[in-house]
């Protein structure tokens, strides 16, 4: 990564984009998001089966095959038409975006993609016995070797789309909290599954990490929401950042990122809220004020803010796409305000 000194505050978004239309999401995306920012892959769940985040990065597993079932994804032993769509998906975004990419008289010099971790992953995957993998410890360890073995062939497909650019990978951990605390529920339902212990999250995230990291990708944050977010562990597996909404931060959890930030760790600041698709946009002034705030009280130095990525606080695929537009505009806007305040 850049030294803090040589970067600008920039913006990106979470990875899921409301509609069908994976050309007029790559447009739209790379029109509003050029650099400092970092434009991104879309994610379109609204396609359906194939196009969801556990089906889309399932694909990517090397030797473990997956398809649908009436209760979810499911490791089955030979790949069924449910992976060939989520490959196909991807295959036509890689060739939209290379297309996209390949038409603009400046390329943005970065490209974020993202990824279901190995956690979650084995939370959302089933066994033939119906259960999650995420209660078998061979399974778990073996979804996140296959997924290391896998993301390679992967970036190298990303980075021919974009000739270039530097990639960047967001994991997602959205069920991490669940699966260390152990309330992550059965497939009946009538009780949960035993907690994975903490050094296996690690060593799990690690493996995928430097998979990444051998591969060319000069940046890996992990998402995770804010409760129980696990931000020691999550730097002490060798990411680079966190990702994490900011509107519910304990005070010990901004320690914990501000003791991150002063090693050199990224924040991505999940700074503007999404869940309401109605109600009217924070001011710029008012997001910007919502991180220099605790900023400030924790002593950081504001020109550290330039190394801040700001984000959405979730996905954007509820929304409407002129919403999700407006949404990038606004993150352009809080970065370019936390920029002018690092700046002096």
């Amino acid at each position: 990564m850049q030294p803090v000194s040589e970067m600008q505050a920039s913006a990106t978004a979470l990875g899921s984009w409301p509609g069908i239309d994976p050309v007029e999401a790559a447009e739209v995306i790379r029109g509003e998001l050029g650099d400092p920012h970092a434009p991104f892959l879309a994610e379109l769940p609204g396609r359906g089966v194939g196009s969801d985040p556990i089906g889309r990065t399932g694909s990517m597993l090397v030797d473990m095959a997956i398809d649908v079932q009436p209760h979810g994804w499911r490791l089955v032993d030979n790949p069924g038409r449910d992976a060939q769509r989520a490959r196909s998906a991807l295959a036509t975004d890689l060739n939209i975006l290379a297309d996209t990419a390949g038409a603009e008289d400046s390329r943005a010099s970065e490209l974020k993609i993202q990824l279901v971790g190995p956690l979650t992953l084995a939370a959302n995957l089933y066994l033939h016995n119906g259960e999650r993998a995420l209660l078998d410890y061979g399974a778990r360890r073996d979804i996140a070797e296959s997924l290391a073995v896998g993301v390679p062939d992967h970036i190298r497909r990303v980075s021919d789309a974009v000739p270039g650019a530097d990639v960047v990978v967001q994991i997602d951990e959205p069920d991490v909290a669940a699966v260390m605390a152990g309330t992550i529920p059965t497939a009946s339902g009538y009780r949960t599954l035993r907690s994975v212990p903490g050094d296996e999250v690690s060593g799990a995230w690690r493996l995928v990490i430097d998979a990444l990291k051998a591969a060319g990708v000069v940046e890996v944050v992990i998402s995770v929401p804010e409760i129980e977010a696990p931000i020691e562990r999550i730097i002490g597996a060798g990411a680079d950042g966190v990702a994490v909404p900011l509107r519910a931060l304990t005070s010990r959890q901004w320690e914990q990122l501000a003791a991150a930030v002063e090693n050199s760790k990224r924040l991505w600041a999940g700074a503007l809220p999404t869940s309401d698709a109605q109600a009217e946009l924070p001011r710029t002034a008012e997001i910007v004020a919502s991180i220099e705030r605790p900023w400030r009280q924790l002593g950081l130095p504001l020109s550290g803010l330039a190394a801040l990525r700001v984000t959405p606080s979730s996905g954007l695929a509820h929304l409407t796409p002129a919403r999700a537009k407006a949404v990038l505009a606004k993150l352009t806007q809080v970065a370019d305000g936390l920029d002018q305040l690092a700046r002096g």
